[in-house]
């Protein structure tokens, strides 16, 4: 009889413990870009340089071919959410512009 008394509180008592102890997924999507990948643009770098350094963009504009997106989201378990974007554009297929969460390189615009 003592036993069952020591035993039912422990049984009641586990599934509680486990509460606080919820593991939650990181989740990240699309093209993580560090900045030394950005550091090494340069105005004039063809498409194909440029997808050599970077991947292939997350979003081709379907009316502007020469607009290349590469977007970034990470979604942690805890913690706050990071967002990141950067926008190449070309002319000619060679490299003329950058925006977005980057900054372009100082070495940018002596070009290649």
């Amino acid at each position: 009889m003592q036993l069952k008394t020591l035993i039912l509180p422990l049984f009641l008592t586990l599934p509680l413990a486990g509460c606080g102890l919820v593991y939650k997924v990181d989740i990240p999507q699309g093209n993580y870009i560090e900045e030394k990948q950005v550091s090494q643009l340069r105005r004039g770098m063809s498409p194909e340089q440029v997808r050599f350094l970077l991947g292939n963009p997350m979003s081709l504009d379907g009316f502007n071919s020469d607009r290349w997106v590469y977007l970034y989201y990470f979604k942690p378990g805890r913690g706050e959410v990071e967002q990141k974007q950067l926008i190449l554009n070309f002319t000619n297929n060679a490299l003329v512009s950058i925006t977005g969460d980057y900054s372009a390189p100082e070495a940018f615009e002596q070009g290649l």
